[in-house]
C-alpha cells in the first residue's frame, strides 16, 4: 500500500475544471418557468390526476402497482443491524484513514464519512431544498415527469418489470418514490440553467453543494488510489477528463404498508463513486453483504459513500460495487441526494493491469463505458446485472 499522504493531487481550480466538464446535450431539454411551491404537508405524485391539489390520502395509496411479487417484497423481519464503517474524514495519520477506506472498500463496498469538510449547515440547506422540490404541485412537476433516460432533467418513478407467462412485456411495478435526475458540475454552475428557473432555492444552493462535493470527491477517489497501491490521482485520470456526473434528488413518502413494496429496488450503483446525503433521522436504505440484508443506520453530520461497478472492474474485483435497496417507512417521509460520479462515455474501462497476475487473472474484459451504458439501457425494469455482461468466461 502506498504511504504517500493525500495533498491535493488534483488542482481545484483551473486543470480541476476539465477534470468536471459539462454535458454538451443542453438542446433537448424543455424545463418549466414556473414551478410554485406548495406546503410540505401536501405531497402529491407528480403523475397525480390533472386538478387534484386538495389534501387525499387516496392520492398516496398503496395501489396494486406499488404492489410486489411475494418474492419480491423486503421481508423486513429478516433485516439485520450490523456496525457499518463510519470514518473519520479528519484523521492526522493519512496513512491510517488510506488503510480505512481501503478495508471498508474492499469488504463492504458503503461507508459513512464523519467530519467530511462539507458544513451542516449547507447540507442541511440543501435537503430542505430537496425536499420542497418534491412539493411542488403535481401539475407543475409533472411537466418534467419522463421515462426518457436520454433527458438530462426529468421526475420519474422507478419501476421492475416482472415476467408474466401472458404478456412478452412483462409486468410493471412502479417503487414508492419519486425521483429528480438532472446533471452537476462542481466549478461550472452553467448546470443550472438545465433546472427549473423558479425553484431559486434548489438551484443556488446545489451550486455551493456541488463545489464541495467536487472537491470531496477528488480527495476520495485519491485515498482510493492510493489503496490499491496506485498512484493518488491514478483513478482520476483512467475515468477520464470528461466525466459523466450525474445527481438523483430521492423523496419517499410514508407507505401505509412497507412490508409490500420498496422504495428503490435491488440495484449496484453503474458509474465509480456515489456520495448521498440522507435524510438524518430516518432509516431506509440497505445493503447486501454476506447474503444478508444489512440496515446502514443513519449517523448525525455523515454522509454515504457506496461505490459503483466501474471502482468494482477497474480494481479487479478488489473494491466491491456494493448491492443495496431502500425501504419504506410507515410513519415519516424520507428524502436523499445522491452524486455520482463516471467516467467519461469515450473512458477505456478494465482491470487494472498492476493489480493482475496469473494468480488474479482479470475478471472482466475492457469496454469503452459507451458499451457499459448501453447494457445498462438494455436492462433497464430488471434487476440490472450490468457488470456480469462484461465478465470474462472460463
Amino acid at each position: 500500500m502506498s504511504s504517500t499522504a493525500y495533498s491535493n493531487p488534483v488542482p481545484l481550480s483551473g486543470n480541476f475544471r476539465q477534470q468536471f466538464p459539462m454535458t454538451s446535450n443542453r438542446a433537448r431539454v424543455s424545463v418549466p418557468r414556473s414551478l410554485p411551491v406548495t406546503s410540505k404537508g401536501e405531497f402529491k405524485w407528480a403523475n397525480s390526476e390533472e386538478g387534484d391539489i386538495s389534501i387525499s390520502n387516496s392520492a398516496l395509496s398503496l395501489t396494486p402497482n406499488f404492489i410486489l411479487p411475494v418474492e419480491r417484497r423486503p421481508n423486513l423481519d429478516q433485516v439485520y443491524k450490523s456496525g457499518i464503517p463510519v470514518i473519520d474524514m479528519d484523521k492526522e495519520d493519512t496513512n491510517t484513514l488510506i488503510e480505512e477506506i481501503a478495508r471498508a472498500s474492499e469488504e463492504y463496498g458503503l461507508f459513512l464519512i464523519s467530519n467530511h469538510g462539507i458544513s451542516q449547515a449547507l447540507c442541511e440547506e440543501m435537503l430542505s431544498a430537496v425536499i420542497d422540490l418534491f412539493h411542488l404541485p403535481p401539475q407543475a412537476k409533472s411537466v418534467l415527469v419522463s421515462d426518457d433516460p436520454t433527458k438530462e432533467v426529468r421526475i420519474s418513478n422507478h419501476y421492475r418489470k416482472v415476467e408474466d407467462n401472458g404478456s412478452k412485456k412483462g409486468i410493471k411495478f412502479s417503487m414508492w418514490s419519486e425521483v429528480f435526475k438532472h446533471p452537476w458540475h462542481p466549478t461550472n454552475d452553467s448546470f443550472t440553467d438545465l433546472l427549473p428557473s423558479d425553484h431559486q432555492s434548489y438551484r443556488s444552493v446545489m451550486t455551493r453543494y456541488a463545489k464541495e462535493m467536487g472537491i470531496l470527491m477528488s480527495r476520495l477517489l485519491s485515498l482510493m488510489s492510493q489503496g490499491l497501491g496506485l498512484e493518488s490521482d491514478y483513478l482520476l485520470k483512467v475515468l477520464g477528463k470528461n466525466p459523466l456526473c450525474r445527481a438523483q434528488a430521492n423523496y419517499y413518502p410514508p407507505c401505509t404498508n412497507p412490508d409490500l413494496t420498496l422504495g428503490l429496488g435491488v440495484h449496484t450503483d453503474r458509474d465509480a463513486l456515489t456520495v448521498v446525503l440522507p435524510s438524518p433521522d430516518v432509516e431506509g436504505l440497505q445493503i447486501m453483504k454476506d447474503d444478508k440484508w444489512i440496515a446502514v443506520n443513519p449517523v448525525p453530520n455523515a454522509l454515504v459513500v457506496n461505490l459503483g461497478d466501474q471502482l468494482q472492474v477497474l480494481s479487479n474485483g478488489r473494491y466491491k460495487s456494493v448491492v443495496h435497496r431502500v425501504v419504506t417507512n410507515e410513519h415519516q417521509s424520507r428524502a436523499s441526494l445522491a452524486l455520482f460520479y463516471g467516467p467519461d462515455k469515450d473512458a477505456l474501462i478494465g482491470p487494472i493491469k498492476s493489480l493482475t497476475d496469473e494468480q488474479c487473472p482479470p475478471i472482466y474484459r475492457h469496454y469503452y463505458f459507451k458499451e457499459f451504458l448501453e447494457e445498462f439501457r438494455n436492462q433497464e425494469g430488471k434487476n440490472r446485472k450490468v457488470k456480469e455482461a462484461f465478465e470474462i468466461r472460463r
